[in-house]
């Protein structure tokens, strides 16, 4: 019996601890729960405070203008069309920066901004008063980075701060604002999938990627940090619906801010250059000449009497550090030389054999010839939309400012249009289209009608010359 009281006295004790135990946990875990909720609400209202800060300064851009129809039933016709996108005011002197292609070839660019400038009273209605619609001027447009500078007369504006989008992380949260299909003053969240996409080779351009979802109309907007500076300008996605998937791109904000202040004061961008042809370090180069390692920047050509020439520099130079920031890659050399003013001077951390040595370079400007043909298109009539490019007839102008021609006829493309498809395998400005799919092309108007008789999904070979030599160009037609 007294077995039996120690027996169920031990059973009792036991259940005893186990509830305690139990209402331990539970009370730990309430306790969890009841951290974790402030938390969430602490990052729910830093969100919306962000939000409030940040959205005053985004706009949306209306521009009107005539469009060609080429490639359409109605070949011949021009069409007037409206398009929109978005933009982000940088400056209380109403300076804004948006995407060239929301507003190239407008008659008429309108900005509606996100509040009245005559002031409403603050209610506690969730719709808000619409904002005012004001006219505003094209100050410039650089179309390699698809950038475009506008200015309103409204004065004392609230506006956005660039960040530095050399310090953006993979993985960081930002949170994309604008106006998708017309929604004004929209805003989603999402993360960096990458920092530095690059989509051709030769291209000096790079993009930050982000799964935050990004919509047509999005176009412009800014792509902003945690911390409310915007860091990159939302340009375009892949889409194989139209829509958002996930893979948006946005041009980082070090490179808008040199494009900004340089349309903003002069109304053009001015690119530059020390005079080198910089290479990507791989293995077997750097077997076959003998260098000390396997990664970085080689010096592959010093162009005679250009500033690294003057300065000191020689072919097979391996280029340490740029300003004292390590390079190490062909792509990252040309990126932050890229970003330099004209005049300015790059100090230049070099290894030649085993000899460190530092040079000061001079930035001269880069001859953009292909950006002032540019200037020579207009969309009614050199726009070939299947392609997304626009294209100019070789006259005897023209010719002069290309490499000699492999052969007679064809047609220089002068500019990527704002529906420009094909990123992965494309057209650069100062390409000459010689044939499609193995028939001659003489002239815009014979590729203008080899072009209209292509379907969707169509494979096309496009023969070209790239500066001095020829190459094939393929994809299917969207």
């Amino acid at each position: 019996m007294e077995h039996h009281k120690k027996s169920t006295w031990g059973v009792l004790g036991l259940a005893g601890c186990l509830l305690l135990v139990s209402l331990g946990t539970t009370s730990s875990l309430a306790q969890s729960s009841a951290e974790s909720e402030p938390a969430l609400a602490r990052l729910s209202s830093s969100f919306e405070a962000l939000s409030l800060r940040i959205s005053p300064a985004v706009v949306q851009i209306l521009a009107t203008g005539y469009r060609s129809t080429v490639g359409s039933s109605e070949s011949s016709l021009l069409s007037r069309q409206r398009s929109g996108g978005s933009g982000v005011i940088l400056d209380r002197e109403g300076y804004i920066v948006t995407n060239a292609h929301v507003v190239e070839g407008a008659s008429r660019v309108q900005v509606l901004l996100a509040r009245s400038l005559r002031g409403t009273p603050e209610g506690t209605s969730i719709l808000k008063a619409r904002g005012e619609m004001v006219e505003a001027e094209v100050v410039g447009i650089d179309r390699e980075t698809d950038l475009a500078v506008l200015r309103i007369a409204e004065r004392d504006l609230p506006f956005v701060e660039l960040g530095d989008s050399d310090e953006v992380k993979q993985g960081q949260l930002v949170l994309a604002f604008g106006s998708p299909f017309g929604l004004e003053n929209s805003v989603t969240l999402g993360v960096v999938s990458a920092v530095a996409r690059q989509f051709q080779p030769e291209d000096p351009m790079v993009y930050i990627q982000t799964d935050a979802p990004i919509n047509p109309g999005n176009s412009g907007g800014p792509l902003v940090n945690a911390k409310g500076e915007a860091v990159g300008i939302n340009t375009f996605i892949f889409s194989q619906s139209g829509g958002n998937e996930g893979l948006g791109f946005a041009v980082p904000s070090n490179i808008v801010k040199s494009v900004f202040t340089q349309l903003r004061d002069k109304g053009r961008v001015a690119r530059g250059q020390i005079g080198v042809s910089a290479q990507t370090v791989t293995t077997t180069l750097a077997e076959g000449l003998d260098l000390p390692q396997e990664w970085g920047v080689i010096l592959g050509d010093v162009l005679p009497g250009g500033p690294a020439d003057m300065a000191g520099l020689k072919v097979g130079d391996l280029i340490l550090a740029l300003d004292g920031k390590l390079m190490e890659n062909g792509r990252q050399f040309d990126v932050n030389l890229y970003q330099r003013a004209i005049g300015d001077m790059v100090l230049l951390d070099v290894l030649r054999s085993s000899q460190k040595l530092a040079f000061r370079v001079r930035v001269i400007e880069r001859e953009d010839d292909f950006g002032l043909l540019a200037e020579m298109v207009t969309p009614e009539k050199s726009l070939v939309p299947k392609l997304g490019i626009l294209g100019l007839d070789i006259d005897g102008e023209v010719a002069k400012i290309l490499f000699p021609p492999r052969r007679l006829g064809g047609v220089l493309v002068a500019a990527r249009s704002g529906n420009f498809l094909y990123w992965q395998e494309g057209f650069l400005p100062g390409d000459v289209i010689y044939s499609i799919n193995g028939t001659e092309i003489s002239s815009l108007a014979s590729l203008r009608a080899m072009v209209a008789e292509l379907e969707t999904g169509d494979p096309v070979v496009v023969q070209v010359q790239r500066r001095e030599t020829l190459r094939f160009i393929t994809f299917e037609i969207e």
